[in-house]
């Protein structure tokens, strides 16, 4: 099953389209589990789904009270329930900035840029209910230099052992780069982080792009970043690999073809999948998001401005030409949308 997460606009609401894939897709259900005043929005952030086991939990942050909300349903969005803030320090997650994983069978983890000391930091907490309850609050990452990157959004993955990967843009010495941390023990605490490539990104200022994560097959860490305006990617701690020159909002999954990155160039969504030169997927897109699906290509979906107005654009990596909603089987109109949507299998 496919999660895709979707804002609506005016109230906002939390919405997420379940797809079933049965061929590409299937018919779709909208759920609207909440209204949350001044839902944060923009650069990445936004609400984030997950799947774990029967379960579907979503996360959200308020920039009214500056916390990340949960809710979760277990019984195909029917009906939803709240649980406790996630994080336990009253507004410590104003920014806004947060990724959420599950290893599919009830471990859930999400991670945020946490305010509760003086500067930015990276902080977690785990759930072994599916987002139903959450543990205590864990200190992922501090930087010695007083803050992470102020305004670029975490990543995280969590394979079938419970094992948490999380990544975040850092800021040590004036450089912003890329680091990772490993959890064994499903995100309850973190090792000692490791810087990603061997360049670095002198900048006062924050890029407001913190890159992509996921996980091959076998375990492997599968990273994609931007350094000035060129995108990146490498697996585990390999010296990076130059994707693309002019490029924003890389993301990255896997599928047949092994790993796929996606990228904006100008107002088009680039796709490299595998060891193949990369294609145009896309016009008139950004914020892609995507998600494996077993034995096929992935999924992506992205922000679409096609038509008037920002919309969902859906579509598969199997070849060089995206899927329009009505020939992916989707509902039509589109669904309007206020921001990036974020798709979870």
């Amino acid at each position: 099953m496919i999660s895709i997460l979707l804002l609506r606009a005016f109230p906002l609401f939390i919405s997420s389209l379940l797809l079933t894939a049965s061929g590409l897709f299937a018919k779709s259900v909208e759920l609207i589990p909440a209204e949350l005043p001044k839902l944060a929005l923009g650069m990445r952030r936004g609400p984030r789904i997950v799947a774990a086991d029967n379960v579907v939990a979503i996360s959200a942050i308020s920039h009214d009270d500056g916390n990340v909300h949960a809710w979760t349903s277990s019984d195909g969005g029917a009906t939803w329930k709240e649980s406790a803030h996630i994080n336990d320090s009253p507004k410590s997650a104003r920014e806004g900035l947060h990724a959420m994983t599950a290893d599919g069978k009830g471990a859930v983890f999400a991670t945020w840029l946490d305010l509760r000391n003086k500067g930015t930091e990276l902080w977690g907490a785990a759930s072994t209910d599916g987002g139903a309850t959450w543990g205590a609050n864990a200190l992922v990452y501090q930087s010695p230099d007083g803050h992470i990157c102020e305004c670029c959004h975490p990543s995280a993955a969590m394979d079938a052992k419970g094992r948490v990967t999380v990544m975040w843009r850092n800021w040590l010495g004036g450089s912003r780069d890329m680091y990772a941390a490993t959890s064994s023990d499903a995100g309850k605490t973190f090792a000692t982080a490791q810087k990603l490539g061997t360049g670095t990104w002198k900048l006062n200022g924050c890029p407001m792009d913190g890159g992509a994560i996921a996980l091959s097959p076998t375990g492997q860490m599968l990273t994609t970043w931007r350094r000035e305006k060129t995108a990146f990617a490498s697996e585990g701690t390999r010296p990076e690999q130059r994707l693309a020159d002019s490029a924003l909002q890389s993301v990255v999954t896997t599928g047949k073809a092994g790993a796929y990155y996606l990228w904006q160039n100008g107002d088009s969504l680039m796709l490299k999948k595998g060891a193949s030169s990369p294609a145009r997927l896309a016009e008139k897109a950004a914020f892609a998001s995507a998600a494996p699906v077993p034995n096929r290509g992935p999924v992506v979906v992205w922000e679409s401005q096609a038509t008037t107005g920002p919309r969902l654009g859906t579509g598969a990596a199997a070849g060089n030409a995206a899927f329009s909603a009505k020939r992916a089987g989707l509902e039509a109109p589109f669904f309007s949308m206020r921001l990036s949507p974020f798709c979870h299998r």
